[in-house]
């Protein structure tokens, strides 16, 4: 009861994280690791995406309701993240991913320094394209950052939202919210193929994914009240916290 009961609260706050700016597996991943350290870690990746998928979908939902939104853009994006998921997942069945464990920090980190250093970047949402440019720019990113989730993962929601403020023009507000939809659908695509080896505990899952939407729902409301300012500063303290985490998986573990 006690390891149910934490897993709980470890999705309830990943759920609030992800919901703001992505990065939940920053907390749920550890705990679960944490609570059952005998357990195949596929099946606890398999577990985590089974209850982090719902607050991630219950968050696009939610900011679909109040944040306008390029539907048009955004829907090829998802199935380009979908395909590029499940292309990740087959190619990390035939090549390593320790170069890229090992060159993550430091990707990360420059993506940190230019966000500090261009104070006023996603504080307005100015998008840059419109119409088909600008469902061709979000499906190429959907595609990259939905190959990486599928290949190695750590730090997808922010790439997504780094790259919608970077290369669309949108604030974070609306970038996170763009990203959620696709976050969703790179968490689909692993929860299929975890699911088809059988490395999903249903049960828990079930519990983490109530727990989840109760996070997402805090977190979505608390962005939508707070705005653009409020997103860029959760950002940059989970891009950072994702720096120390991937630094010492890479070089320290």
């Amino acid at each position: 009861m006690l390891e149910l009961v934490t897993v709980a609260l470890a999705s309830l706050l990943a759920g609030f994280v992800d919901a703001v700016v992505g990065g939940g597996g920053l907390v749920l991943v550890p705990a679960l690791f944490s609570v059952f350290p005998t357990a195949p870690p596929a099946t606890l990746f398999g577990t985590n995406k089974g209850g982090a998928v719902w607050g991630t979908a219950w968050a696009t939902l939610q900011y679909a309701r109040r944040v306008t939104l390029p539907w048009h853009a955004l829907a090829p994006a998802a199935a380009a993240a979908l395909l590029g998921s499940f292309v990740g997942a087959w190619t990390v069945t035939l090549v390593s991913a320790g170069g890229l464990r090992r060159s993550l920090p430091f990707i990360l980190l420059g993506v940190l320094l230019y966000t500090l250093a261009k104070k006023d970047m996603g504080r307005h949402h100015a998008p840059r394209y419109s119409g088909r440019a600008e469902a061709w720019v979000a499906s190429g990113i959907g595609l990259l950052i939905g190959f990486y989730d599928g290949f190695f993962g750590p730090g997808t929601g922010s790439f997504f939202v780094f790259l919608f403020v970077r290369l669309l023009g949108f604030d974070f507000l609306h970038a996170s919210a763009s990203a959620k939809l696709l976050n969703t659908a790179t968490n689909c695509a692993a929860l299929l193929l975890f699911a088809l080896k059988g490395h999903v505990w249903w049960q828990i899952a079930a519990v983490m994914a109530v727990t989840n939407v109760l996070g997402s729902l805090i977190g979505t409301r608390m962005a939508l009240a707070r705005g653009a300012g409020f997103v860029r500063g959760m950002f940059v303290l989970v891009v950072s916290a994702l720096i120390l985490k991937t630094g010492w998986d890479a070089f320290l573990r």
